[in-house]
């Protein structure tokens, strides 16, 4: 078992880095990491002194001045080798350095100054340490106007706005749980690396991805639909797109129903992939479920009863709770590392329609049991 702890571990990378690590806890030992503790040597010491491996991802990417951004991302790396100096450790450090190294810019320039100061600390204290040059990173919870246009882009389309594109140009990115998984595989090498240029997954104009995030807000956010996903980056990107609802707002969605004598016909999802649909019948007082996606989007469509659906954030204490009942058929869809579960909260049997886009696969199943 190695003992990790992530500089930045609450910011957009980190946060995906430490709930990912988390569940594997039989190799890998989580150790808290604050943001104060940069302000005071000890508490930083205590850090250092309990980890075999150091992700440091603490940094400043904007700001009105980019004086301001240089100092102190280079400040933030003079401390971390500072206390490695002072607790005499041989941690693998593993440094998140950007593309943007290449251009002339203080943010730019930052980045490079800290590999070289990090890498200047392995060589003369017998440390390892792995230097990653990382493109463009997306995905779920970014923080809209800070850590990508993609963020920016899916923001604005559920909150009522119209994003622009101001330059066209072809960007390379990666997936946030594609980088994770390459900063693991350099845990789990534990070899030194002093530039190691992490490779972009895909490559598309900003324009191209605009367009695919329109498309999913007509068909998903606003009908319902699950679009056709025919990339991995489709659905990288779709369940990007999907982090950004204000899901207390947005569910229960309900259904259209379409009465005549003969009774009532609802459509339950429209789809434009395949998956698995299934349905199951919950006596009164049991809960299922209790469990979470890292990639699957699921569909819960109560159909007859009453059910109670609970959504927790991983990495959060809130709880969301929505109230179904099938005289009134509506769904809730389920989002990426949300825990979810349904109880049947009726006096009859709860007849639930399921619908998940991929076919249970017990050996990559991605589904991990918390409690909400």
């Amino acid at each position: 078992m190695k003992k990790v702890g992530i500089t930045g571990q609450n910011g957009f990378v980190g946060a995906h880095l430490y709930n990912t690590l988390g569940l594997e806890p039989e190799k890998f030992e989580r150790i808290d990491f604050q943001k104060n503790y940069f302000e005071n040597p000890d508490q930083l010491d205590e850090f250092v002194k309990q980890c075999d491996v150091i992700v440091h991802l603490a940094a400043m990417n904007r700001h009105p001045d980019a004086e301001v951004i240089y100092h102190q991302n280079v400040d933030l790396v003079k401390k971390m080798v500072a206390s490695l100096e002072r607790t005499n450790s041989k941690a693998h450090l593993l440094f998140s350095s950007s593309s943007q190294e290449e251009r002339d810019n203080l943010y730019g320039k930052s980045k490079k100054e800290g590999r070289s100061l990090l890498a200047n600390w392995a060589k003369e204290k017998g440390g390892k340490f792995t230097g990653m040059i990382i493109p463009n990173v997306f995905g779920p919870f970014g923080k809209p106007n800070y850590n990508s246009f993609i963020a920016t882009f899916c923001h604005k389309l559920t909150h009522g706005e119209n994003p622009t594109v101001d330059v066209d140009s072809e960007v390379s990115l990666i997936y946030v749980g594609e980088l994770v998984q390459e900063i693991i595989d350099q845990i789990e090498a534990g070899e030194t690396a002093e530039l190691y240029k992490v490779p972009a997954t895909t490559t598309i104009k900003v324009s191209a991805v605009l367009e695919k995030l329109k498309s999913y807000k007509k068909l998903y956010f606003q009908n319902g639909e699950i679009p056709a996903l025919t990339s991995s980056f489709d659905y990288q990107l779709f369940n990007t797109f999907r982090s950004y609802f204000d899901i207390a707002t947005h569910y229960p969605v309900k259904f259209t129903q379409n009465i005549d004598p003969r009774g009532a016909f609802v459509e339950v999802i429209r789809l434009g992939i395949g998956g698995q649909c299934s349905f199951s019948t919950t006596v009164p007082g049991i809960t299922r479920g209790n469990h979470f996606h890292t990639r699957k989007i699921e569909r819960f469509a109560v159909i007859k009863g009453k059910a109670l659906i609970q959504l927790r954030k991983i990495d959060s204490d809130e709880v969301l709770e929505f109230y179904l009942d099938g005289t009134d058929p509506a769904y809730v869809d389920m989002p990426i590392w949300y825990t979810h579960n349904i109880k049947n909260i009726g006096d009859e049997e709860l007849l639930t329609i399921f619908w998940i886009n991929e076919p249970y696969n017990p050996e990559d199943a991605d589904t991990y049991f918390v409690e909400v």
